[in-house]
């Protein structure tokens, strides 16, 4: 038997017998490692643990540590609740089950059946019964005709529809137990590692996401390979409903949605609003420190300029209808993106190489028609304002302006408190070509900037394939929260294509025509989404320089309400965003409501107080900050605020 040569992840070189599979290549180097692979990738290509390795290639062993090993975990798990509810509701239609970020999840055809919470103890039941049977998972191929019948024998038309647009020699079934699943592969070695299973949630999902399908059952779950972890994973959700962004938006009176105005359409309260605005001042004052010019540009353009842009042909179907006018061929669209109207921006005059960079900002509302299902507080909206801006530069000045780029948006995540985070340089799907605009040479160029100057501001990043803008490369940032729940929050792409589309040019120094290069940013994103995150990252406490209220004034009695009224105007005209509780209630009860509206402190004055011209201070969760003057609770909040929000 021949042997293969098969590199590892730290650049070490195993040779192994032609044919071994991963489970072998983990056991020669440790006993302790076979015992925990669960999954693998060879040549850049998912593959069971079991596969025979026929040639050289690169071979990664995961994990339950890993992503991908959890990935492999939660999509075995869907095989595992497939095959738990089939047993349980004979007649059903299985369709797709895809681990997800958090679990996993299957569409289910119920027809006459259906399930509800009540059911699922005897779902999980079911499932773990199948696990502890410890049933290989077994990859096959089938050929189309094969595959075609033994679906059509089961009336899946579901499945069906799925097969008749693979190609012929590139089906593959798993097997496992009783059961079988059209599966691309991506599994655990057996059932038996699942040693925890449960059913989270049962919602209505269309068929390939289209409202014109059929309505399925939407089956989420989560599985683990011990008890403990589950555990740990229910009281997290517990805390996440506690933080759900919804509750507590209703609770701070931030904002609210009206089934009349329409659904994803934020209105933001005062308090909500204010806090926005805070948001919006704070980027604004760094933004003018790097030399950025505000713009305004309208809610809706022209067809055609979308056209151009290549935003209708790609974003078309997510668009709102376009909007007609009494004129003949006029039509408008609600802007789903900014960048086309500052293109147009930088048309208005002609440029010189000593103009550049040109650096424009917005926060400019625009519109998306997400399906009614999508839709999640404000997280996913129909309209929200992007903290856009585009900057224009010459091939000489992408490597600074991108670099400086970067330091905006790390400055933004540690003035609001988001200090664990990574990078993802997104970058083209090379076998989906017809995805993306431009040509291959400028993707080249703006890939590769994006790498240099990710490595050089010392970032640590991966790059994921086929997560580009059809329109060029990006580094976008993943955060996360409080939680260990990580966000995608701040981007920033490299666009060749958009300036040649709209025929962007400037006078170089030879005193030629050139193309300027076009970089997109947006450190919040969205507000919506950034206030989102930002309330379940905080629990809505808030960073002290951002809470819409600062402090409260709570007199002990009614006749200390007129000094209290004369500390009020004092912390006012210190700048501090307070307000007075004078109700005729017990000052237990003003703050305990003070601590539910996350007010970082409470400023109690009595007799004592009043005597001395003094404030008691009780912070936020409790801590008694003592007597002191309103001169010195002034410096404590300056000093406080200080200390996060540093200048850029």
């Amino acid at each position: 038997m021949g042997k293969i040569q098969i590199t590892l992840p730290d650049g070490a070189i195993k040779e192994m017998p032609k044919g071994s599979t991963p489970m072998e290549v983990a056991t020669s180097i440790s006993e302790g490692l076979a015992r925990n692979v669960i999954s693998a990738n060879f040549n850049d290509r998912t593959v069971e643990v079991t596969t025979p390795l026929e040639k050289d290639g690169a071979l990664t062993l995961y994990t339950w540590n890993n992503d991908e090993g959890k990935k492999a975990f939660w999509h075995s798990s869907s095989h595992v609740l497939a095959q738990a509810l089939q047993e349980l509701y004979p007649g059903i239609k299985l369709t797709i089950g895809p681990a997800i970020e958090n679990g996993f999840y299957y569409d289910v055809d119920f027809g006459e059946n259906s399930i509800s919470e009540k059911d699922f103890p005897l779902i999980e039941k079911k499932a773990l019964e199948i696990a502890r049977g410890k049933h290989d998972f077994k990859m096959r191929e089938v050929s189309k005709e094969d595959a075609l019948s033994f679906y059509k024998n089961e009336d899946n038309n579901y499945k069906v529809e799925l097969i008749e647009n693979l190609e012929d020699g590139d089906i593959t079934f798993c097997d496992h137990s009783t059961f079988t699943d059209l599966c691309r592969g991506g599994h655990i070695p057996n059932t038996g590692i699942i040693k925890a299973f449960k059913i989270l949630n049962a919602a209505g999902a269309y068929w390939r996401g289209d409202e014109n399908n059929p309505q399925l059952t939407r089956v989420y779950g989560i599985s683990f390979p011990k008890q403990k972890e589950l555990t740990e994973y229910l009281e997290l959700l517990e805390e996440a409903k506690k933080r759900d962004h919804r509750k507590l938006g209703k609770e701070l009176e931030l904002f609210t949605f009206s089934q009349k105005v329409g659904m994803g359409l934020p209105m933001w309260l005062p308090k909500g609003a204010a806090l926005r605005e805070r948001l919006e001042n704070f980027l604004k004052k760094a933004q003018k420190k790097a030399g950025y010019e505000m713009v305004v540009t309208p809610h809706i353009g022209q067809k055609e300029l979308y056209v151009t842009s290549g935003h209708y042909a790609k974003y078309g179907e997510d668009s709102f209808q376009p909007i007609t006018t009494p004129r003949e061929d006029e039509e408008f669209l609600l802007k789903p993106m900014n960048c086309p109207h500052h293109c147009e921006i930088y048309n208005f005059q002609p440029h010189s190489y000593k103009d550049l960079p040109i650096r424009y900002a917005e926060f400019g509302t625009v519109y998306r028609y997400e399906q009614s299902g999508e839709l999640h507080g404000l997280t996913r909206v129909r309209g929200f304002t992007q903290d856009d801006a585009h900057i224009f530069c010459t091939p000489e000045q992408l490597d600074q302006e991108f670099k400086n780029v970067i330091d905006l948006v790390l400055y933004v995540f540690t003035s609001l408190g988001f200090n664990n985070f990574n990078a993802q340089v997104s970058v083209r799907d090379l076998e989906k070509p017809e995805k993306y605009i431009g040509s291959p040479e400028n993707w080249e160029k703006a890939e590769q900037a994006i790498i240099a100057a990710a490595e050089d501001k010392g970032l640590e990043f991966k790059i994921e394939p086929g997560e580009a803008a059809f329109y060029g490369p990006k580094l976008d940032f993943m955060v996360k929260d409080a939680l260990g729940r990580s966000w995608q929050l701040g981007t920033i792409q490299v666009d060749y294509s958009l300036p040649e589309r709209f025929d962007l040019t400037y006078k170089g120094s030879d005193n030629e025509l050139h193309r300027p290069i076009m970089i997109h940013r947006a450190p919040f994103g969205s507000l919506e989404r950034f206030v989102a995150i930002l309330l379940e990252h905080t629990g809505g406490s808030f960073p002290l320089w951002l809470i819409p209220t600062q402090a409260i004034v709570l007199p002990v009695s009614e006749k200390h309400e007129k000094y209290a009224q004369k500390v009020l105007n004092s912390l006012e005209n210190h700048e501090i965003r307070a307000l007075i509780d004078n109700r005729n209630e017990t000052v237990g009860k003003k703050i305990r409501e003070a601590e539910m509206q996350k007010i970082p402190f409470m400023v109690i004055v009595g007799e004592r107080e009043l005597e001395e011209g003094s404030i008691s201070i009780r912070r936020h969760g409790g801590e008694d900050l003592g007597s002191v003057s309103t001169e010195d609770f002034s410096n404590l909040i300056s000093t406080e605020i200080n200390s996060t929000l540093k200048s850029f």
